[in-house]
């Protein structure tokens, strides 16, 4: 501790030597240091030097006293010791185990900047695919959907005249039905209806005249594409299914009940009136379940047609009508096709979303925020990404700190290592020492 007092108050006067400031400057002052101080002090201080060689320098006496001290039952070699073995014990492992922590904070930083990247990828897929589902572009979610409603109308009507061709199927279906029991009211009455006049209004459906005027009801156009509190609420209710549809749930989706009411005779079809039979939710429902109806009952003759020998069918069926007779599974087969056709055409996902928006311009809502949060999460993750790139930014600098640091204390450690070696050589009688296992 004395010597370390005396080094202290030596620095504080020190000439200016560039060699010096490089020794004073983060290294641990030791008896080597001290050595060499007073050998560039010696061409510093030489004007002090007396008639009898002595220095009468303060400062060269200070280092002279310090450097005794030192000598003085070996202190000196003790404390390189100590310093030598702390620099191989514990400062270089500890160095190296930092740089080993700063490089797996960058491997581990790296891996997720890359699932970060891959997420954003995979929501705004996901979003791509959610708007092509509802046939869309996904610029302005809300107007697309709303522009995919008005063109419903139009494919309502087509497939009211594909119903045309299942004039066939119902009469057989018909006859079937009055030949084995004694069914007196007619056999689906609204698909014979839409299949002998197509997709007609609700109107005409109930009146059974054309109406002179139709006036529908106006549909609210959608807002542009923003986030609300409320939108955001009701997002969280609805829920996507496994195959990237919706949920229908016991939610407020529910499609609207439509109040029946006395049509005036007028001639003016109006509010769900002026809509078509397919529009309507009700009369689209009875439509739909009159054609699983069918198809129940074409599937079930089909398989029996199959499994009935040729005498017992001879036998149940020879005072049938013809149409019935006449029919062979082949006949029965497109029969069901046709049917099936038309079935999935109303059903499909993309049409019960088209009649979702139809009856409620909130779902528009939801439906545009629920594909927005897709976008949104995306530019989340790539947020995230740009954060992450910059911790192992500052992980990389933080090694590229130590690296030089570990060759420094490596380089010091090893001209320590060699003092040492060649000051116990001196003691006896200059014979090779080594010492081993000195690394950092």
């Amino acid at each position: 501790m004395t010597i370390r007092e005396k080094i202290n108050a030596a620095i504080q006067d020190m000439p200016e030597n560039e060699e010096i400031k490089q020794l004073l400057s983060g290294s641990y002052i030791h008896y080597f240091h001290c050595l060499r101080i007073i050998e560039i002090l010696k061409g510093t201080e030489v004007s002090t030097k007396n008639i009898f060689g002595r220095y009468s320098s303060q400062r060269m006496k200070d280092w002279q006293e310090i450097v005794s001290l030192y000598e003085k039952d070996n202190v000196y070699l003790a404390e390189v010791a100590s310093i030598l073995i702390r620099s191989v014990s514990y400062e270089g492992p500890a160095l190296r185990k930092q740089v080993s922590k700063a490089q797996q904070l960058q491997q581990e930083l790296s891996r997720r900047e890359l699932e970060c990247q891959s997420g954003a990828t995979d929501m705004r897929e996901r979003y791509y695919a959610a708007c092509k589902q509802y046939g869309i572009q996904g610029e302005n979610v809300a107007r697309e959907l709303q522009a995919l409603v008005k063109d419903l109308p139009v494919v309502l009507k087509e497939t009211g005249k594909k119903a045309a061709c299942l004039d066939e199927a119902i009469k057989f279906y018909a006859a079937f039905i009055n030949f084995v029991s004694d069914w007196s009211e007619e056999a689906l009455p609204i698909l014979r209806f839409v299949q002998k006049k197509g997709n007609t209004t609700v109107y005409e459906w109930k009146t059974g005249n054309v109406p002179t005027v139709v006036e529908r009801p106006v549909m609210e156009e959608a807002p542009p594409d923003v986030v609300t509190e409320e939108t955001v609420s009701s997002t969280n209710q609805l829920q996507e299914t496994s195959a990237g549809g919706i949920d229908w749930g016991a939610s407020e989706l529910t499609p609207v009940e439509i109040e029946i009411v006395d049509v005036g005779p007028d001639g003016v079809a109006r509010g769900e009136d002026a809509l078509s039979l397919l529009e309507n939710s009700q009369t689209r429902g009875q439509f739909i379940n009159e054609l699983k109806e069918l198809e129940m009952f074409l599937c079930q003759r089909l398989s029996e047609m199959r499994e009935e020998g040729d005498l017992v069918t001879m036998s149940q069926f020879q005072l049938a009508p013809s149409v019935i007779q006449a029919q062979t599974p082949e006949r029965v087969e497109a029969m069901l096709a046709d049917v099936r056709d038309l079935l999935n055409g109303l059903t499909s996902v993309r049409m019960q979303h088209l009649f979702m928006i139809q009856a409620s311009p909130r779902y528009v809502e939801r439906v545009s925020e629920l594909l927005r949060q897709k976008l949104k999460q995306a530019d989340i993750l790539v947020l995230k990404r740009g954060t992450l790139a910059e911790k192992r930014q500052e992980a990389l600098e933080e090694q590229a700190k130590l690296e030089p640091r570990i060759d420094l204390l490596a380089a010091r450690t090893k001209e320590l290592q060699k003092l040492i070696e060649a000051d116990i050589s001196k003691r006896y009688n200059n014979r090779p020492v080594n010492l081993m296992g000195v690394h950092v």
